[in-house]
């Protein structure tokens, strides 16, 4: 016999079949043990009755959680009212004939069988191989597979080519100290703080590309919104006419990812209480002056000329879009120029400021990109003000002294849109494996 998967055992309603996974539960009733049972598409209840196999009964008494087991039985369909709805299987329940043990485990560090897993995160993380294969832990990131996918779908039907870029980079490229170095042979190199450059050249050969890329940050702080290791949504667009578009495009990206998420992770949000919002005004768009204005109006806390918003700034933004606009994303445009990397248009009516943008929502920044400097000596130009030695960037420079067309380009942050979604109160949740100052797997502490 096949292995048969818990979303198709209804389909074999009266007859044997094999099935295998991980216990989740075991309870013991007299001569009967009812067994959860879990594979990749859910749980399905097996009862072990000893009038029907001693051997199994004599076997199920000594399974614990996450024993990964073989068992055949014949799929029983349940009474109507012992059908339980919030199951795909909920319908049916398997009657052991046999029961065999691939795997034992040993006794677990806490308890897996509750609906939520209730841990500190520091016991989440020491323990983040078992504690992922909990079905509250595990649904974090199948809404972060349909975020991924929506991303790269929407852009694939816009004629976008799907590029793979480098991680290991000659150059700190977005300024600032927040970067690892790293030893390369006998060189120096560093982790890349994002994919940026690599998408503009190749904005040179496929016009319309976006990538799924891990970039590297050295944030010198532990934050709840900030990693060291994140997974950026970038997409680079040539051929502009103005650098709206890109902001058009993003509110078109972050409106379908939010929908797409409301209809294919129904089972998901459940697991954590959420009901997605319908979005149908569109995101308001504001400069940073107007913003802070605002800010000063309705706080009167001052922070008028600073070069960006800083995390209290943000939440009251998105609640004054909330209020006057019915929208719970805003977009932030016009930075300064020594706020924005070396590669950011200047406003040709305002050279103090950028062509750039932030987009808001939920209380923090999603989203951030504007239009780049497309003009070869201009970004020489550039370069040489932010003292970054042209040869140092020869093959990101050549594509631009080959001719570049209009451009532009964003990116996004999967574990913070993950996170807001879902109400998680720390970004590390929203990261399989998160990296930030104090960890890499283990505590750095831990690590000899």
């Amino acid at each position: 016999m096949t292995r048969v998967l818990s979303k198709d055992a209804s389909k074999h309603a009266g007859k044997e079949i094999i099935f295998k996974g991980f216990i989740r539960l075991r309870r013991d009733h007299g001569k009967l043990i009812f067994l959860d049972v879990r594979d990749l598409f859910g749980v399905i209840q097996v009862v072990v009755n000893a009038k029907v196999s001693e051997a199994a009964y004599n076997l199920s008494k000594k399974l614990r959680p996450e024993d990964v087991v073989e068992i055949i039985g014949k799929v029983n369909k349940r009474p109507d009212n012992a059908v339980n709805k919030d199951l795909i299987t909920g319908d049916i329940e398997l009657e052991a004939t046999d029961v065999k043990i691939i795997s034992k485990a040993e006794t677990l560090p806490f308890d897996m069988g509750g609906e939520n897993l209730n841990l500190e995160l520091p016991t989440l993380l020491d323990n983040r191989s078992l504690a992922l294969r909990h079905p509250q832990v595990s649904a974090i990131f199948k809404i972060q597979e349909t975020i991924a996918d929506t991303f790269r779908n929407v852009l694939k039907e816009k004629n976008f080519t799907e590029i793979f870029v480098p991680t290991i980079v000659p150059l700190a490229t977005e300024g600032g100290a927040e970067v690892f170095e790293v030893k390369y042979y006998d060189k120096k190199a560093f982790l890349a703080q994002s994919p940026q450059l690599y998408k503009q050249i190749m904005v040179s050969v496929f016009e319309k590309v976006f990538t799924i890329a891990h970039a590297y940050r050295a944030e010198p702080s532990v934050t709840t919104r900030h990693l060291s290791e994140y997974v950026s949504l970038d997409a680079e667009i040539g051929f502009i006419n103005s650098w709206e578009e890109l902001m058009d495009l993003s509110e078109e990206i972050v409106k379908k990812i939010i929908a797409s998420v409301k209809e294919k992770n129904k089972e998901e949000l459940k697991l954590f209480k959420v009901k997605l919002f319908d979005i149908k005004n569109p995101f308001p768009r504001i400069t940073l002056k107007k913003a802070q204005d605002i800010i000063f109006e309705r706080t009167k806390i001052d922070h008028r000329g600073e070069p960006d918003l800083n995390p209290g700034d943000e939440k009251e933004i998105c609640n004054w879009a909330k209020e006057e606009y019915g929208s719970p994303f805003v977009f932030i445009t016009h930075y300064p120029v020594e706020k924005r990397p070396f590669y950011t248009m200047p406003d040709p009516k305002d050279e103090k400021h950028t062509l750039s943008f932030d987009l808001l929502g939920i209380q923090e920044e999603w989203v951030t990109g504007g239009q780049r400097i497309n003009d070869y000596d201009s970004l020489l130009e550039n370069m040489k003000k932010w003292k970054i030695d042209p040869k140092s960037l020869e093959i990101y420079l050549q594509a631009f002294r080959y001719g570049m067309p209009k451009e532009g380009g964003f990116a996004m942050g999967i574990e913070r849109i993950t996170k807001d979604l879902l109400g998680l109160k720390n970004i590390r949740e929203a990261s399989l494996f998160p990296r930030d100052m104090e960890r890499v797997d283990e505590k750095l502490s831990d690590i000899k």
